[in-house]
């Protein structure tokens, strides 16, 4: 039965992070809070971990989740290069809701899924989500919700739909902000856009110049 804390009481938060760090070194399922909806976490460096992830969804390998860090040096690790523009879009936006899809550090012994090399990388404007990461490493993380379901805006809404499949849900209240992230790929000259989100494209050109889109 997953076990649900209230992150709002200074007493449980505490506890609910050391529960969920554990549970994910454990190679269990967690929610947590971010920036933008709640997410289903878990140790981006433990295969059979990832793959739990995946099927809690009800998705498939060829859609693997992204991985959400704590630190910028943390997704530095993780990527081969961050080309000629990761850099200044990480300080102009990190942490908040852009996620940068850069090449993955090719020496990583990891499994997401069928990335084709890539590892899509975020570190999250939330204080509950950051602290949980800075304890555990870099999480492999994506909506909490079925796959084709509605975002879980709520620890209780992710709970309805992913139930005894997670181990600890992190109560961080109704998240405020449900646009999903702004996805940027990066691994070509030049940046293009794969998801509109929270952060307007005008303000990536107003970083970086231009930026490729489909309209």
């Amino acid at each position: 039965m997953g076990r649900r804390f209230d992150c709002s009481d200074p007493d449980q938060r505490t506890i609910a992070l050391m529960e969920a760090a554990a549970a994910v070194r454990r190679g269990d399922l967690v929610v947590l809070p971010t920036d933008t909806v709640y997410g289903i976490g878990a140790d981006a460096f433990t295969p059979a971990a990832v793959q739990s992830l995946l099927d809690a969804k009800g998705r498939g390998r060829d859609m693997p989740p992204p991985v959400l860090v704590g630190t910028v040096r943390a997704a530095t690790a993780l990527v081969d290069d961050l080309g000629a523009y990761g850099q200044d879009l990480i300080d102009a936006f990190w942490p908040g809701p852009l996620t940068l899809v850069c090449k993955a550090n090719r020496a990583l012994s990891w499994d997401l899924g069928d990335t084709k090399g890539t590892v899509a990388v975020r570190m999250p404007l939330h204080p509950v989500a950051l602290d949980l990461l800075k304890e555990t490493g870099p999480m492999a993380v994506s909506s909490a919700n079925r796959s084709g379901a509605p975002a879980a805006t709520t620890a209780e809404e992710a709970e309805e739909q992913l139930g005894d499949s997670v181990e600890v849900y992190l109560d961080g209240g109704k998240t405020t902000d449900h646009t999903p992230s702004t996805i940027l790929d990066l691994t070509t000259a030049v940046p293009r856009l794969l998801r509109r989100g929270a952060i307007p494209v005008e303000k990536l050109r107003g970083i970086i110049g231009y930026v490729a889109t489909d309209d």
